[in-house]
């Protein structure tokens, strides 16, 4: 009779186990020995100009809660996500849905006009934009004819951040949701239009809820590419007037780089961390609380 192939020959067997062999090795390399000489650092008096690395126990982590620029970079990083991320998903979704409309024409040049900002250099734009804020010579000023030092200004400088950043990343939005608009099932849209749903109710009750996957990824990764958010910072205002524009990545940086207290900013790495995943698996859970 017929001999039976098996299910995978030894070719195959050989290819998963390479490919699964170079997996390991990155992941070990890349993610679980830094997070690794994280944890390590987090517990320890780092200083490599000076080789030092002394055993302090939570020293870090309760002079962490108790230094007040930690929290001023944690309120900043709350306001600076909460705001971008409602902006970019607004903006996001707006122009998401006016592109799939039928009366729109020459879809394909929109779609590349609102993407272009997402794939430029953020250093670029971080630049353009400092200039366009400069109060002497800067667009933003000129155009509406405004006297405000944008970035050395305490209250205009997140904001400032804020409107750049919105600017830079709000096309990622469009294209995730332009995409989840175009693999809706049209047989809910033809359905409601037989029950005579008018285009607000359409919208309420039938586009946002098969939405709803499209705009918890959009939002779960932008906040976490916010919680990493530094080189606006950086660029821009280098977490100046004072600390009003520090973010907690940025003050990450500024522990570890500038004050060479690696083991204060691996505490406060940690901490970002844990807040990350804490908060990705909340909205998985509330999502699918929702779903059921």
């Amino acid at each position: 009779m017929f001999k039976r192939r098996p299910l995978q020959s030894k070719s195959e067997i050989w290819m998963r186990n390479i490919a699964m062999g170079f997996l390991i090795i990155y992941m070990t390399i890349f993610l679980i020995i830094p997070v690794v000489i994280v944890i390590a650092g987090s517990f320890h008096q780092w200083n490599p100009l000076n080789q030092t690395y002394n055993w302090i126990g939570l020293d870090n982590y309760i002079r962490m809660f108790s230094y007040p620029t930690f929290w001023q970079s944690m309120a900043n990083t709350v306001i600076f996500c909460v705001v971008v991320v409602f902006f970019r998903v607004l903006l996001g979704l707006a122009i998401a849905y006016a592109l799939n409309s039928k009366l729109m024409k020459h879809k394909t040049l929109f779609r590349t006009i609102f993407y272009m900002p997402t794939v430029t250099p953020l250093v670029a734009v971080a630049y353009v934009w400092k200039i366009m804020y400069n109060p002497q010579f800067g667009l933003i000023d000129n155009i509406f004819g405004l006297d405000i030092n944008w970035l050395f200004d305490s209250s205009f400088a997140l904001p400032a951040l804020m409107v750049m950043t919105i600017w830079k990343d709000f096309g990622y939005a469009v294209i995730l949701f332009l995409s989840g608009l175009l693999s809706l099932p049209s047989d809910c849209y033809e359905s409601a239009s037989i029950d005579g749903a008018n285009a607000w109710q359409t919208f309420r009750y039938i586009t946002l809820p098969l939405l709803k996957p499209t705009m918890l990824f959009v939002v779960v990764t932008s906040i976490i590419s916010y919680l990493q958010a530094y080189v606006p910072v950086l660029v821009m205002t280098t977490g100046g007037p004072g600390t009003s524009t520090y973010l907690s990545s940025y003050l990450v940086y500024d522990q570890a780089f500038k004050q060479y207290n690696f083991g204060f900013a691996s505490a406060i790495s940690l901490f970002i961390l844990v807040l990350t995943a804490l908060f990705t698996v909340i909205s998985f859970k509330v999502t699918g609380a929702n779903d059921n």
